[in-house]
């Protein structure tokens, strides 16, 4: 239910608070004042569009908020699942749930769940399981077919609702194996082609056998043998310096010269026994390194052609990191994923065997459900449309007419194998005909509540009417407000009206004022209760408040209710 509804600067009204309770609320006011400002702002709180000049005049921006209680279970809806992780509903279901709507005077909307933005998609999602809006035109959504088709269900109880999600399940089911089955027969028609092709791609790939570590051993490799010339003269080079292919001369001959010098003066000076140490050290350590370069230039010698192989494998990798993703890494995934097509192409035919057997159970098994739930509507139609006549004749519609006529569908959907018509003769001798086409107004508004009435008892939402009693009046009036009266006992009701017959069944009263003191009009919302109730019923009576009749017969209409 609505717990509270707050409003800011939409239209007249500045700022008013709602905190109706459970049962019937009745809101009134005068022609003009500003009832329908408040079912505007219930319908922008369900995701609907905002029209133009909805922002107060030298406001900023509009503000509507509502708080509402969490019916059991509501996040377990799965289209509400992304919703339900995004406003952190996963830690714990909530008991009441906060969604609000800014609307810019420049006509920009933003909208909220939990003071998390969100989408008007999501206040239709969301807002839709809270609220159910019927305002004046509103109503002609039961002129819809699948509307109708929700109200016989409805009718019908738990196990025909129940009956219904298994089917739009086993459809949902049948669609997706019917365009996997769609697939597989597409790719039989290119198979051989394709495997040819996948198979061509991953010989190519295993021909190459690449891997990270090779390549870089071939960057590396060709690098040297490009600039071959220049390491054999820097290698050959330092070797002949340090120690020439000839006896003598050279780095290590000078080194070995001066150490022989050195040692002829040994143990003389311990300064000068140190330094030759290190000359011995480095004489070693020259005769080394030049063995070393010699060798290194002597192992560069490469193999005839060595070099033009080392190109033309660094090229294969090239096109084909190419073709399949600048990488080796990217080739390898691609081999990877061509096996694993080639894999599921060689059991295609296999797959679409067992998914045409897979679809022949699962038609077999909704086309059942489909015939169940035709049969559970054919019992439930007949006993709709006798219980809608009741209604309507206390509703001033004794002579009325109204079949459900359930046509069949040339393919079984998600929602089954019909469709349901309501049909309604509003006068004796006049041919039934759809509701959309023989109701007027003040007729399809009651032929509405008729319909919430008997088909509305499992619903759970909170009811909300724009002047469903438009047209009516006198003992019909008492009728309507009876049936809102009675709706809201198992949920919330709350009625704008202009009836004093209904207003008094109202547990509930709130009453939309408007004053013009200054430049721009101001609306204002009170909650009524005892004399305030009574002055306002007299009103609506048309009376002032100083007529004793009028006062005694809204006290009666209070009385009596």
């Amino acid at each position: 239910m609505l717990l509270e509804l707050r409003i800011e600067n939409l239209l007249l009204i500045e700022r008013a608070e709602l905190r109706p309770g459970p049962g019937l609320t009745a809101l009134t006011g005068e022609t003009g004042a500003g009832k329908t400002v408040l079912a505007h702002a219930l319908d922008l709180l369900l995701g609907g569009k905002p029209r133009s000049g909805i922002v107060r005049p030298g406001a900023r921006e509009a503000y509507v908020e509502g708080v509402f209680e969490v019916p059991a279970g509501l996040f377990e809806d799965s289209e509400l699942l992304e919703l339900r992780e995004r406003i952190g509903a996963d830690e714990g279901s909530p008991d009441e749930i906060v969604l609000a709507r800014r609307v810019s005077a420049e006509g920009r909307s933003r909208a909220f769940v939990e003071g998390r933005s969100a989408t008007a998609a999501d206040l239709q999602a969301l807002g839709g399981r809270l609220v159910a809006f019927f305002g004046q035109h509103e109503h002609r959504r039961l002129t819809l077919a699948s509307a109708q088709l929700d109200l016989l269900d409805g009718f019908g109880g738990g196990d025909q609702l129940a009956l219904r999600s298994e089917l739009a399940v086993a459809h949902a089911r049948v669609r997706e194996l019917e365009r996997e089955l769609y697939e597989l027969r597409e790719r039989a028609g290119t198979r051989d082609r394709d495997l040819d092709l996948l198979g061509f791609e991953i010989e190519e790939i295993e021909a190459l056998g690449p891997s990270e570590e090779e390549k870089e051993e071939l960057l590396g490799e060709r690098g040297r043998l490009r600039r071959m010339d220049g390491l054999l003269a820097a290698a050959g080079g330092g070797a002949e310096a340090i120690a020439p292919a000839s006896a003598e001369g050279g780095v290590r001959h000078l080194l070995a010269e001066a150490e022989r010098l050195a040692g002829a003066v040994a143990g003389v000076d311990p300064a000068l026994d140190e330094l030759a140490g290190r000359l011995a050290t480095l004489r070693i350590e020259a005769e080394d390194l030049g063995g070393e370069l010699r060798r290194y230039a002597d192992g560069l010698e490469g193999e005839p052609g060595r070099l033009q192989e080392v190109e033309e494998r660094l090229e294969q990798y090239d096109r084909l990191e190419r073709k399949h993703g600048g990488s080796v890494a990217a080739v390898l995934e691609h081999a990877e994923r061509c096996r694993e097509e080639r894999e599921r192409l060689e059991q295609a035919e296999v797959a679409t065997e067992r998914a045409e057997a897979e679809l022949a159970d699962l038609l077999e098994e909704r086309d059942e459900l489909a015939r169940r739930l035709s049969a559970a509507r054919g019992e439930a139609a007949p006993l709709l449309a006798a219980r809608v006549r009741e209604e309507l004749s206390a509703l001033a519609m004794a002579d009325a007419a109204f079949e459900v006529r359930l046509e069949q569908r040339e393919a079984v959907g998600p929602s089954g194998a019909e469709r349901v018509e309501f049909e309604l003769s509003p006068n004796p001798g006049v041919p039934a005909a759809p509701i959309r086409e023989a109701a007027s107004g003040g007729e399809l508004s009651r032929v509405m509540l008729a319909l919430m009435t008997v088909a509305g008892a499992g619903e759970s939402r909170a009811l909300v009417f724009d002047e469903v009693d438009a047209g009516v009046g006198g003992q019909t009036a008492r009728a309507v407000g009876e049936r809102l009266r009675a709706l809201g006992e198992s949920r919330q009701v709350l009625c704008i009206t202009h009836l004093p017959q209904i207003a008094a069944l109202a547990s509930g009263h709130f009453r939309i004022e408007k004053s013009a003191g200054g430049e721009t009009a101001l609306t204002t919302v009170e909650e009524l209760a005892g004399d305030g109730v009574v002055e306002e019923l007299m009103r609506m009576l048309g009376a002032e408040s100083s007529d004793g009749a009028a006062r005694k017969h809204a006290k009666q209409l209070l009385a009596t209710a």
